[in-house]
């Protein structure tokens, strides 16, 4: 470029040496002097000449070898610039005007100045600057120096021929002019070159860790930094790192982790660098939420929580809060706490982490209902020998009960929402464990209810045989179907009810009333209850004995026998017996004739009772004695003394006899001595007929009435007893 703008300017000149020639009739200027020539920049020389009178402007011009380089100026002094550093240049001088250029003025020599080294700067740390330069071209050495650019402290400066060199122990952000230039080896210095560098700032202090839990995130703060333009916050966590930005002495660090821990640093920057980190704070972060909760009820009444360990969770605290608004806590360091807990309520749990830096987030609020209470207040009563109905207090949490009754060969089972339920059809004296269960959606069973035990009434005895044991006994058996059971049988009839206990299989009804009909029943009886009664069998009782019972003699070969009413008997049948004979009579009277009697003969006397079915009652009664016979050859003397003397033939010596003489003027009567078979009366009426009836003197018994009575009359003789004629017989009626 050089060669090209060097031939442009021979080309300038030789036109401008043809135009003077043209134009030889105006006047040029004339050509100035060159007082001094000299070079203070590497890439221009200043030239001072002398004024040309007319001159309005000047030619510098500057000459290497083939090249130059021309400047119009309008006055002195002037400068060409454009020059190379170090290189030696033949200057000129021409003045101008309207009549054209002057020639050139004596030339002078001069050399540029050295170029300024080109400075490459840097604070390495933020007490150092280190500065560095490419070798300058006839350089012999660099003088470099350094000061404070607010004009404090003391210049730094450093000669050297090396092409680099550090300035230590500065300021901490500090901005600092530097000013370099080389010198040849005459000492010439030559252009410098001056920088602004700032040392970097160095790291922060103070630093400062505000952790919001709530939000997660953390405030970072420091104290100012010298020289820092803009700080930078470093918050990492392994392989994690979150970055800040900011020109202020804070910075806030969003969307932190939980149960993480961080290291935070602060970093302060310029433009000359950035600090060394500050030394790493550590900032724990809050627990994560505990996950893996589980609720078991290890026993009725006691809640286990448990949860996973959570990364820096120093303790834990569980709260439980039941529907009915209460709540309790639990805090611990291990991962599981118990609670007592109640039947029948919702508990509503939420775990918490705690360490230094606050609370956890709140993480999954669990539930857990507990199984419904077992029903309290079970009571059981049967209504039916079958059916016992069970009621009970309704209980918390519960939707629905379920009554079992396990027993026997079978079970009985009843769901409901009502607090009671019929069991039907149970077997007859089993023990059941009866269990009510409360069920609830939620929870499901009562698992853990006590079961009741209730045992049915007893079965009913079947009544096998009734038999007659003896007078007023009756064995009752029956099939024994019950353990542990008392067995009642009742005979009930309108002659009232009668009773007999066992615990066997059999008893004897003992002084039933005779002639009575019963409805024979048996039941069971046991703690639990009573059975019901067995079909009922009828018993009937033999009749009735008679309680009196008359013999009496009508004739001396007829016996009268009569009888009271024989409870249940509908026929008798009546019997003397002797050795001599029987007499026998069956009738559906109480009473009857016995005939053929034996006078005087020992009888004994049996009647049997009989009633509708031909149950037979044997009854035996004193025995009966036929009365004496009647005397025969009754005959009446007359004796003096107005007295009369019965006569008679005795059937047997021993029996005494006594003679009636039944009058209208009287009655009489004698009794012979034992032995005798006559008697006398005295002074009796004559002129009157008399009955003369003789017989047996009884002990107990009335007189006999049914000896034949014969009619006797008595005349008069005078005042004394006349005849003694025979009527005849009487014909009175004995019975």
């Amino acid at each position: 470029m050089h060669g090209a703008k060097s031939k442009s300017l021979a080309f300038t000149g030789a036109l401008l040496g043809c135009l003077e020639m043209i134009f030889s009739a105006n006047t040029a200027p004339d050509i100035p002097v060159i007082d001094q020539a000299y070079s203070k920049l590497s890439n221009s020389i200043t030239v001072e000449w002398r004024a040309v009178p007319g001159a309005t402007n000047y030619m510098l011009t500057a000459q290497d070898g083939d090249s130059f380089v021309e400047t119009t100026v309008k006055n002195s002094p002037g400068t060409v610039t454009g020059l190379k550093p170090a290189t030696l240049y033949r200057i000129t001088v021409r003045s101008i005007n309207s009549g054209g250029k002057s020639q050139p003025s004596p030339f002078r020599n001069v050399k540029t100045v050295l170029a300024a080294p080109i400075l490459s700067v840097r604070s390495p740390s933020c007490d150092s600057i280190a500065v560095s330069w490419r070798a300058v071209h006839m350089a012999a050495g660099f003088s470099v120096s350094l000061m404070r650019s607010d004009g404090l402290g003391r210049v730094l400066k450093h000669n050297t021929t090396n092409t680099s060199l550090i300035f230590t122990n500065l300021d901490p952000g500090t901005l600092y002019t530097i000013k370099a230039y080389a010198w040849n080896a005459n000492g010439m210095p030559g252009d410098d070159f001056t920088y602004n560098q700032r040392t970097s700032p160095d790291a922060p202090v103070g630093v400062k860790v505000a952790f919001n839990s709530g939000a997660l995130r953390a405030v970072i703060s420091w104290m100012p930094t010298e020289g820092a333009l803009t700080y930078s916050v470093t918050v990492s966590s392994g392989l994690l790192k979150l970055r800040c930005n900011t020109s202020s002495a804070s910075c806030v660090v969003p969307s932190l982790q939980c149960s993480s821990e961080y290291d935070v640093s602060v970093t302060a920057h310029n433009d000359a660098g950035s600090s060394e980190p500050t030394d790493a704070v550590s900032l724990k972060t809050i627990p994560c939420a505990p996950v893996n909760i589980s609720i078991e009820e290890d026993e009725p009444g006691h809640l286990l929580v448990s949860w996973s360990s959570v990364s820096l969770g120093h303790y834990y605290v569980v709260f439980v809060k039941s529907d009915d608004g209460l709540e309790v806590h639990c805090n611990t360091s291990y991962t599981q706490c118990h609670f007592q807990s109640d039947c029948g309520f919702t508990y509503f749990i939420s775990v918490f982490a705690y360490n230094k830096a606050g609370q956890s987030p709140s993480g999954d609020v669990l539930n857990y209902t507990t199984a419904p209470c077992c029903p309290s207040d079970f009571r059981a009563v049967f209504v039916s020998s079958d059916t016992v109905r069970v009621t009970w207090a309704p209980v918390r949490g519960a939707d629905l009960y379920e009554t079992r009754a396990a027993g026997g060969s079978g079970a009985a089972l009843c769901r409901d929402t009502a607090t009671a339920c019929s069991l039907s059809a149970l077997q007859c004296g089993t023990r059941y464990n009866i269990t009510v269960y409360s069920f609830s959606e939620a929870r499901g069973s009562s698992a853990s209810c006590a079961p009741h035990y209730v045992a049915t009434a007893p079965c009913s005895p079947e009544i096998k045989n009734i038999s007659k044991e003896g007078v007023a006994v009756i064995s009752v058996q029956w099939q024994p179907n019950n353990e542990e059971a008392m067995y009642v049988v009742t005979a009930r009839g309108e002659a009232g009810l009668w009773h007999c206990t066992s615990t066997r299989n059999s008893c004897s009804l003992m002084d039933l009333p005779c002639g009575s009909a019963f409805s024979v029943s048996a039941i069971a009886r046991s703690p639990a209850g009573q059975s019901l009664p067995s079909y009922s069998i009828p018993l009937e009782t033999a009749p009735c004995c008679p309680n009196d019972l008359v013999l009496t003699q009508v004739t001396q070969s007829v016996t009268n026998v009569s009888w009271s009413v024989g409870r249940g008997a509908q026929t008798y049948v009546t019997t003397l017996e002797s050795p001599k004979g029987q007499a026998k009579c069956h009738t559906l009277q109480n009473y009857c004739l016995l005939g053929c009697i034996t006078c005087g003969t020992n009888y004994t006397v049996s009647l049997r009772a009989i009633s509708e079915t031909g149950l037979t009652s044997s009854c035996a009664y004193q025995g009966y004695s036929s009365s004496a016979c009647c005397p025969s050859g009754v005959k009446l003397y007359r004796l003096s003394n107005n007295g009369i003397r019965v006569f008679w033939r005795a059937s047997d010596e021993t029996i005494n006899y006594n003679a009636d003489l039944r009058g209208s003027k009287g009655n009489f009567s004698c009794t012979p001595s034992s032995g005798l078979s006559h008697c006398d009366i005295t002074k009796i009426p004559c002129g009157d007929v008399y009955t003369v009836l003789v017989a047996p003197v009884t002990n107990k018994r009335p007189k006999l009435t049914f000896c034949p009575k014969k009619i006797y009359s008595v005349t008069c003789s005078g005042s004394s007893v006349g005849m003694v004629i025979y009527r005849g017989k009487s014909n009175a009626k004995h019975i």
